[in-house]
């Protein structure tokens, strides 16, 4: 492999972990909190779909990511009245949000545009473009660091650099403010914190809420920066992928970035090299592209070392009285 295809893959991989990155946080928040949420697939679905239909109608990519990020809220919020006011199941929860999401998006595509549940291609004022950092073209001749600078870094539209940024803000959030502190104590030990006269009910709903935000432009990023446009379950399964991102990073969020990254390359060299020949025999095609969803299934399986989830997690808080 030489260098100009390691620096494509590279390329890849960072716009291939962008969606997941935004899931994987998304998980963070809520499930830090106590509030499992296995409907990351299903919030970035919705949020990808109505993002799409409202680039398509209005032109706008803004008013599209505004959308998606409604739809997403949306669904964060019955997920938060299933699992946090009505103390019901939480993966039960989780798990009919994925299934409404799935085909409320076909039912309204096919409704509202009539191509079988995909949304109209988006024109360039209805999609992101990528963004040439200053001095890109100056650097790009020079050798190892032009490439790096120029392809690798450039030219990435403006949701990749926020999901970026979004790894060190959600670190502050959660290890340097009092609302991290109380979000965290909420996931371990909400007895605690309620007895303190912190509204256990309120920070897990904010954190449901941030989870949503998230989601939306996980979803919104899919349709309207990695692709052109919303395609029937056009997800993919990277709901449940970050999740298992999150298990793997520990619920940490610098470890959350590499975990992303990981899946990323996986899915790029499998889109880079259909199959793989090692000499004396050769990988098929459908196993490197399916080496994500293989490392996602050892990752839940607890193969990969023990992760210790929130103590509290998934279960609801009833006050004493």
């Amino acid at each position: 492999m030489d260098f100009a295809t390691l620096i494509q893959i590279l390329d890849s991989t960072v716009r291939l972990a962008t969606p997941l990155l935004f899931a994987c946080l998304a998980g963070l928040f809520s499930e830090r909190a106590g509030v499992f949420d296995i409907g990351l697939e299903g919030k970035m679905l919705a949020a990808a779909f109505l993002s799409a239909a409202v680039a398509a109608l209005t032109g706008s990519v803004w008013l599209g990511v505004l959308a998606g990020i409604f739809a997403s809220l949306l669904l964060s919020g019955i997920h938060g009245l299933a699992a946090i006011t009505f103390r019901g199941n939480q993966l039960i929860s989780g798990v009919a949000i994925n299934f409404l999401a799935s085909g409320l998006t076909v039912l309204l595509g096919q409704k509202w545009f009539g191509l079988g549940g995909r949304t109209p291609s988006l024109t360039d004022g209805g999609r992101f473009e990528p963004i040439t950092l200053p001095f890109a073209d100056a650097i790009a001749p020079l050798p190892i660091i032009g490439p790096i600078y120029a392809e690798l870094i450039s030219g990435h539209s403006i949701l990749v650099y926020l999901a970026i940024a979004c790894v060190p803000a959600s670190a502050w959030v959660l290890y340097r403010t009092r609302f991290g502190l109380r979000l965290r104590a909420v996931g371990e030990n909400p007895a605690a914190v309620d007895t303190a006269g912190v509204s256990v009910t309120g920070i897990r709903y904010a954190a449901v809420a941030i989870c949503g935000v998230l989601c939306g432009l996980a979803g919104a990023y899919l349709a309207l920066g990695l692709a052109a446009g919303f395609g029937k379950e056009m997800t993919a399964g990277r709901g449940f992928i970050a999740l298992a991102a999150l298990i793997f990073a520990k619920w940490r969020p610098w470890y959350a970035l590499g975990a992303t990254m990981l899946f990323g390359f996986l899915e790029a060299v499998g889109n880079r090299f259909p199959s793989i020949d090692l000499g004396l025999f050769a990988i098929p095609s459908q196993f490197v592209q399916a080496l994500p969803y293989i490392i996602t299934v050892v990752i839940l399986a607890g193969f990969i070392g023990k992760a210790r989830p929130p103590r509290a997690g998934g279960e609801p808080y009833v006050k004493e009285r």
